[in-house]
């Protein structure tokens, strides 16, 4: 394909012919009209929400040529794959390429045989590429800056090379420049639009929701069972596993890899070369299950992963956010489970004194834990975060986005007694220890702790044994969020608030919205709705897709799809590149139910542009019709 022939086309010829999509992702047509009205544009878009076409789209339609800024050589490579099967060159500039490849890409980019470069920012800020750029004979018509919330000290994953992106723009004043992020709060974006020198931007905030994403919190109790039973839920699938440290992430795989399971390890005590080549498996799905600490994913593109395990409780919501964004990048169904403790809590203050700004990452955890210990819906709570509004499903059907919601509205419990049992526990141990050393108390523990401080001989020594010690963990939890308690910032000691001592001065009855287990005595109101278990897509059968076209028993539907899975993974090892640059599996779905009999029907399923009808249409047909 020619690189000048969509220079100044429409951007829906565009996004049909090339990409094979028949209409744009919210806010997506919005973002490339400013570009194209050559507007300096901040884009805060979900990830998994599009926002490679608001740069891809305007860069095939300028005349000149689009830079990109991009934090991972992975990212470049993923977007450099995909725009080429898609029949767009491109190419990279990176430490990947070796001298006649990087010799190769300078050529083709001085003799205008590509439209998109995509550069580091830290070889940005080489002599040696802004050399290459600044050729006299070239037009620099975009800048585009890829996971801009580096930018900013409040974002969740600050680079400092980012900082020195605006020296480029003094470069090229004349570049229209485009920002993109998946999370960024008001002080990021004000950050982001300031430190790259944008003028005056237009500023775009599509909708958080990721409806896709099932939300599930679970208390860390026999973490690695846990694990197992959302693994086995996702037989087949590709999934994540973050864990807060190396160690932690090296203890799991080896437990998961003795059990038989496809797992690898990615953090940043592994080589250069074992890290890219563990990514590198896990992307072309010759491995199920990456865990990694916060150093993978950034940028990821995979777009079959159906599950993010977060082992440890993430820093920040706008880490848990960015973390999760990465199940269901193609918009099927997909879960997201968090495992929380406030143990976690502690590790993760541990390195708090290291940092210049302690007060900042606090107010940052302080968000994750309201998330992690709420009691509403996840999703409403989450979005909130952002600042916005959570809007329930239009034809009012239960929405069942999150584990609080699938268990529906907990029963109302009279908790007078064991709140007023807890509340004068905290006050006789004197307000000076955490949770878990109040619960044993309340549980008669005679560990040495207690005992030295003389604790085993006070009056609410023992008299909570009609609960389990989760049961108090939780209670301890709602009664955080009631406010009748709260803890210190530095080692979580439980203290009573003002409402709190109201509460026992008046001895008023307490009714909470809880489900005590274990050994409880306590009788709710009323029994509480059934649990709904969520209906997650299952690897090698595409049932959601086909349900919803009526077709999911349709034995013909499912024999097109595990045969186009095992002729995609083929043609993907032949051109050494990930199967999902073949095309994803949306687009697998959308052949089976459509079941196109020639080329014309085939560029009307999704996914599927004419490059990629006339590379592999006729293979295809011939799995359709069984050929």
């Amino acid at each position: 394909m020619n690189i000048d022939t969509f220079v100044d086309a429409k951007p829906e010829l565009v996004l049909k012919k090339v990409f094979g999509y028949d209409s744009f992702r919210p806010s997506q047509k919005e973002i490339i009209d400013s570009v194209l009205a050559e507007k300096d544009t901040l884009a805060i878009m979900p990830t998994g929400g599009g926002k490679s076409l608001c740069y891809q789209i305007p860069a095939l339609i300028f005349p000149g040529i689009t830079i990109v800024v991009s934090p991972l050589i992975s990212l470049m490579q993923d977007q450099v794959y995909s725009l080429e099967s898609a029949g767009i060159h491109s190419v990279f500039l990176n430490s990947s390429l070796d001298w006649d490849e990087y010799k190769n890409a300078v050529h083709e980019i001085k003799n205008g045989l590509v439209k998109i470069v995509y550069v580091s920012p830290e070889g940005l800020a080489t002599t040696r590429i802004r050399d290459i750029l600044c050729d006299a004979e070239l037009q620099i018509s975009c800048i585009t800056i890829d996971e801009a919330h580096c930018v900013s000290e409040w974002g969740h994953d600050f680079r400092p090379d980012y900082m020195e992106i605006c020296s480029i723009r003094r470069i090229f004043p004349d570049a229209t420049m485009i920002a993109l992020t998946a999370t960024a709060t008001e002080q990021v974006r004000v950050d982001i639009a300031k430190n790259l020198g944008m003028k005056n931007p237009a500023i775009f905030i599509s909708s958080f929701n990721r409806s896709n994403i099932f939300l599930e919190v679970q208390p860390k109790k026999n973490a690695l069972d846990t694990v197992i039973a959302c693994i086995r839920k996702h037989s087949g699938d590709s999934g994540i596993i973050y864990c807060f440290s190396r160690r932690q992430v090296d203890e799991l795989t080896e437990s998961l890899d003795k059990m038989g399971y496809s797992v690898l390890p990615y953090h940043a005590g592994l080589t250069d070369e074992v890290r890219a080549k563990n990514q590198e498996l896990f992307i072309k799905d010759e491995v199920q299950i990456m865990i990694a600490t916060v150093a993978f994913g950034m940028g990821i593109d995979k777009p079959n992963v159906r599950f993010v395990i977060n082992y440890d409780l993430p820093k920040s919501v706008e880490e848990y956010y960015q973390e999760i964004g990465r199940a269901g990048r193609d918009g099927l169904p997909s879960h997201a489970l968090l495992l929380y403790s406030y143990g976690d809590i502690h590790k993760i203050r541990y390195f708090f004194d290291e940092m210049a700004d302690s007060s900042k990452a606090e107010n940052l955890l302080q968000g994750m834990i309201k998330f992690a210990s709420g009691r509403q819906c996840r999703r409403k709570s989450l979005l909130e975060y952002f600042g916005e509004k959570y809007v329930p499903l239009e034809n009012g059907e239960k929405d069942y986005c999150c584990d609080v919601c699938a268990l529906g509205e907990l029963p109302m419990t009279d908790a007078t007694v064991p709140v007023q049992k807890l509340l004068c526990c905290i006050i006789r141990t004197k307000e000076r220890f955490g949770a878990n050393y109040i619960v044993d108390v309340l549980l008669g523990s005679r560990q040495k702790r207690i005992v030295e401080n003389g604790h085993n001989f006070i009056s609410t020594w023992g008299i909570g044994t009609e609960l389990s010690k989760n049961d108090w963990l939780e209670l301890v939890d709602v009664l955080l969020a009631q406010k009748f308690i709260a803890k210190t910032n530095d080692y979580s000691v439980l203290y009573l608030t003002e409402k709190g001592r109201d509460l026992l001065v008046t001895r008023e009855r307490v009714m909470l919205a809880i489900k005590f287990e274990g050994k409880s005595k306590i009788v709710p109101l009323e029994k509480p709705n059934k649990k709904v278990d969520f209906i997650v897509h299952k690897k090698n059968s595409g049932e959601k897709i086909l349900a919803e076209s009526g077709d999911e028993n349709d034995l013909e539907s499912l024999r097109i799809i595990t045969e186009l899975k095992v002729w995609r993974k083929n043609v993907a090892q032949e051109m050494n590149v990930p199967p999902y640059v073949i095309f994803g599996d949306k687009t697998m779905y959308d052949i089976a139910v459509k079941k196109p009999r020639d080329l014309s029907e085939l560029l009307n399923v999704h996914g599927i542009g004419q490059a990629k009808a006339e590379q592999f249409g006729r293979r295809i047909l011939k799995i359709v019709r069984n050929d």
